[in-house]
Order: structure tokens, then sequence, then C-alpha cells
């Protein structure tokens, strides 16, 4: 019955380190109707020095459909983006498929994944929130993320008592998460 809970929480907790943001600030979009993909495209385009902010760019969202409707005009480069974002984007993915090539540009840029690692549990088909915490387990258990994604996914075992094994406590997910980043985005 927790596992949601603890996926939210330990992908609003990164989400938060990632973007040097508030988890309340977060929390409070989506209990508003933010979406979560959303909410990584807007933050992940406003990193991108636009100089415009995350809720200007939800707000254009809702204005203008898609998100390539909204980014497009900005003319960003695909440095800036990321390749895999860019070509996303510029083949009209779905925002659900944007996000994941955010939060997967997040995880090559933090070091936690390896690009063979992160196409081994994406292929397996993690979700976001399944990708984040599995690595944190992993992290802790120096075991393989896509093992312990498997794990869950096949009944063995639960998330929670996957991170009570690791002895992370989901009140200090923030500070989990932090330790296993290497380097800034």
């Amino acid at each position: 019955m927790a596992d949601p809970y603890f996926l939210a929480t330990t992908q609003n907790s990164f989400f938060a380190l990632a973007f040097k943001t508030d988890k309340r600030n977060i929390v409070m979009k989506k209990q508003h109707g933010a979406l979560s993909d959303d909410l990584w495209i807007a933050y992940w385009v406003a990193a991108a020095k636009t100089g415009i902010s995350p809720e200007t760019l939800l707000r254009s969202k809702q204005d203008k459909q898609t998100w390539k409707k909204v980014i497009a005009p900005l003319r960003l480069s695909t440095k800036a983006l990321g390749g895999n974002f860019t070509n996303a984007l510029n083949s009209n993915s779905s925002s659900s498929l944007l996000a994941e090539k955010v939060v997967d540009e997040l995880f090559l840029r933090f070091k936690l994944l390896d690009e063979r690692e992160l196409a081994a549990i994406r292929q397996a088909g993690a979700s976001n929130q399944e990708l984040i915490i599995s690595t944190v387990i992993a992290a802790k258990t120096s075991k393989s993320a896509k093992l312990i994604y498997l794990d869950v996914r096949s009944g063995a075992k639960t998330w929670g008592y996957l991170l009570q094994d690791a002895k992370i406590d989901t009140k200090n997910m923030q500070q989990e998460i932090s330790g296993i980043v290497r380097t800034a985005p």
C-alpha cells in the first residue's frame, strides 16, 4: 500500500535536488493539477538558460497544447536541451517520452548510471519513478538497479521492503539522493 508514496516521494526528492527547488513547491504544483511529465519538461527547458520561468512555460503549454509549439520558438540549441530530448521534441513525441528523456539526461549528467545501464533498465520497462527509486536503492546496496526493478516488477519484493532492507529512511530521501549524485548538471 505504501509503494505509491515511496515512488512519489523519491521522484519529488530527486526532482527538487536536480532543479534546486523546494520539494514542497513541486508537491503543491502537483496537488493543483500540474502533471509530473510537464513539470520535468518545464523545469528542464527553464534550466537551459531560457530566461523563462517554469511557470511561464507551463502556462504557455496550456495555451499551445504541445511542448514542440512552446519550445521551438525559443530556438534553444541541441547542446542546451540534450540530443535525445531535442530528437524526441522534433519527432512530436508525447510529454511522457519527453519527460523520460529529461530524466535520462539528468541521470547521465549526474553520473547515476552509465548509458548501458540506463538503456537496460528503460528497456526492461522502468518508469521515471521506478528508475529513480531503483537507482537510489542500488547505490546503497551495490546491486544492479535493473535487477532491483525486476524484483519489484515480478512481485518478489516491494519498494517498501527494499528501502527498509537498504536502511533508507524515506523521511530523508533528499539527503539519500544528494549522497549519490556525483556531479551537477
